[in-house]
């Protein structure tokens, strides 16, 4: 299945949708129970074999209790925001390799996964953006480690918004997953139609992960096993699951999602990387940037929109090997004349 054109907005949809014959098609029956091969094929995987540790972080003065999963003890924090439709657990793969080398923390965002809020169906960017700093600075206070904020489409956004605000000064490192402004805008007009056309429900998680894999946005079949299940509610008054998420209710949000994104994303004074899964995807603003050297742009190939997901150990030694080359260490920037040799 090769990747989609239209944006990076799909990490929300199927990727041959349109036009689809009734697999695809959004008032298809409920698809027959799972095999026993498939049970055990699509089984969800438990994330505590790939994370260390999830916690409840609790904002103060509001009712909003954000849910990330934690992994590794050393180095600086890697610090992810997942998609739309998403959640924290589409890191999870890659945070098992990463937590060798770094920190990782990855969150549930708004009406997203375990996290519960005042207003679930707040997706704006502003709102999102200051979840995130809220849950920054509950976690942290003043004394926060070095991070590099890493965001996959909808969240690589909210990366550039968190780290465009200059709110927190221990940020280090900016990583953007498949997303640009150009094709994100452009294709916002099909977004509609693509939700409306991915399967909608499903008689058993196993069949919502078989079909993320086989009709879906997803080719790991492993990571699709740990991440989907979170992305899933069951509906009692229908006795099957469907997505936790509801998109189709955000549409007034998408335009502020990506709006102005690339000259924001150019001016945050970090250094900055940008992941693609297709090579046809940089606007004019971003082409200028990135031959004047403004960014980093690295073509993942083999992979659809979810690079995360689909390429776990390339993504996870894309990220050190960033960590590596900007000189980030647990505090900061690590100049190499300044460090502390072993006495002899």
């Amino acid at each position: 299945m090769e990747p989609s054109n239209l944006s990076s907005l799909q990490e929300d949809a199927p990727e041959e949708v349109v036009g689809s014959s009734s697999p695809f098609s959004p008032d298809s029956v409920p698809p027959r129970p799972a095999s026993r091969s498939s049970l055990q094929k699509y089984a969800p995987l438990d994330w505590s074999g790939y994370l260390d540790e999830e916690e409840d972080v609790r904002i103060q003065g509001s009712d909003n209790v954000f849910h990330v999963y934690k992994a590794g003890s050393e180095g600086p924090v890697v610090f992810c925001l997942h998609g739309g439709g998403y959640s924290g657990l589409s890191f999870a793969l890659s945070a098992s390799r990463i937590k060798e080398k770094a920190r990782v923390v990855a969150m549930d965002l708004r009406g997203h996964g375990k996290s519960s809020t005042d207003n679930n169906l707040d997706l704006s960017i502003e709102t999102l953006c200051n979840d995130v700093l809220d849950v920054l600075r509950t976690m942290y206070g003043d004394s926060a480690p070095a991070i590099i904020l890493v965001g996959h489409s909808m969240g690589g956004s909210v990366a550039v918004h968190v780290a465009a605000r200059k709110a927190i000064s221990s940020i280090t490192g900016l990583i953007v997953v498949d997303v640009v402004e150009g094709t994100a805008m452009s294709s916002l007009v099909h977004m509609q139609k693509i939700l409306s056309s991915r399967m909608q429900y499903f008689s058993s998680i196993e069949k919502a992960v078989e079909w993320s894999v086989r009709g879906g946005p997803l080719r790991n079949a492993e990571s699709a096993r740990l991440s989907v299940p979170s992305t899933l509610k069951y509906v009692e008054s229908k006795k099957c699951y469907t997505y936790r998420t509801p998109l189709e209710e955000s549409e007034k949000y998408w335009k502020g999602w990506y709006e102005g994104l690339s000259d924001k994303f150019l001016s945050c004074p970090v250094p900055k990387l940008l992941l693609l899964a297709g090579t046809d995807r940089l606007d004019r603003a971003l082409t200028i940037g990135q031959m004047q050297g403004k960014f980093q742009m690295i073509i993942v190939r083999a992979t659809g929109h979810a690079i995360q997901e689909d390429v776990p150990e390339e993504f996870a030694s894309l990220i050190l090997n960033f960590i590596s080359r900007n000189r980030i260490g647990p505090h900061g920037v690590e100049i190499p004349g300044l460090i502390r040799r072993p006495q002899h």
